[in-house]
């Protein structure tokens, strides 16, 4: 299949002088690149554990610290603030 792609001028010329010292096409070449990077699996975000706090300041438990509706009911949970 044949399809346009854009690439840093820089980039290109490199994959192309390594395409010619490795005696391939710069077409196998990305194509063996892109089969490499595919092959690895993808990076899972590592979680953070944040401290949970029964008293004073802190995370309150039950919070979900991305999820603004549970900061919403946590904060409606302890009453007006104001």
């Amino acid at each position: 299949m044949r399809t346009t792609l854009a690439i840093d001028d820089q980039l290109l010329e490199a994959a192309k002088v390594r395409a010619s010292a490795r005696g391939t096409t710069l077409g196998r070449y990305v194509e063996d690149a892109l089969r490499r990077e595919l092959a690895d699996p993808v990076d899972q975000p590592v979680a953070i554990q944040l401290p949970v706090f029964t008293r004073g300041t802190g995370m309150r438990v039950g919070l979900d610290s991305v999820s603004n509706r549970s900061l919403f009911d946590v904060l409606d949970a302890a009453g007006d603030l104001s």
